[in-house]
């Protein structure tokens, strides 16, 4: 069994929605934020940068929410979240997970905490020069979505469409949302049509998209 410390709508999102496509059996551990459960010293002793999501795997506690996909679409490959190794898609797979983990949720990171940036709130001119990166992703993978989708990797979903689907939910308040792109909507409806996705939100009190 595996055990997820979690807060409802973060980074451990994707992990949740993969345990749930494996059907795996897992535990549920809330990180209350609230609280700032995330930097307590227990919660530190499992994951000492105070982030979610942890799962701990065969009793150790292992972290970084793209690495953690990967991990469990490896060790259940009958869930078919991740190609077969040696295979173009399997490459084009670890293409777009890194892609999705170094431009869009890096650059969310400096949207959503200004303090890592240095201040209380952003500049006008930091705060538009980072929504334009977002949205550059967006228009890049519109693009590619248009070309070769409807999912990420063609015709059949994947993990990284599930990765991708929770880095557009994290748009809904920005000044233009994912959805606005319409190739990135469709995807995002697909996903969300999947009894995991919505099986997530009841388990995690989740309500708007």
């Amino acid at each position: 069994m595996y055990t997820l410390y979690y807060s409802p709508g973060t980074a451990s999102m994707v992990v949740h929605q993969a345990l749930l496509e494996i059907g795996a059996d897992y535990k549920l551990e809330l990180v209350d934020f609230d609280k700032d459960r995330q930097h307590s010293a227990e919660y530190l002793k499992l994951n000492p940068h105070g982030h979610v999501p942890t799962l701990v795997i065969d009793g150790k506690p292992v972290y970084e929410s793209v690495a953690l996909l990967t991990i469990l679409a490896e060790r259940h490959p009958e869930a078919g979240l991740m190609p077969p190794a040696g295979t173009p898609a399997h490459d084009a797979w670890l293409q777009w997970a890194v892609y999705l983990s170094n431009t869009l949720m890096s650059t969310y990171r400096l949207w959503f905490y200004p303090r890592e940036l240095g201040a209380d709130e952003h500049l006008p001119a930091i705060r538009l020069a980072l929504q334009r990166k977002i949205e550059g992703v967006w228009d890049r993978l519109e693009a590619h979505l248009s070309a070769h989708g409807p999912y990420m990797l063609g015709a059949d979903l994947s993990g990284v469409d599930l990765l991708l689907t929770m880095l557009m939910r994290w748009s809904r308040n920005m000044p233009r949302s994912a959805t606005e792109w319409p190739a990135l909507k469709r995807l995002a409806d697909l996903v969300r049509g999947r009894p995991s996705w919505k099986r997530l939100y009841e388990l995690e009190g989740l309500s708007e998209w």
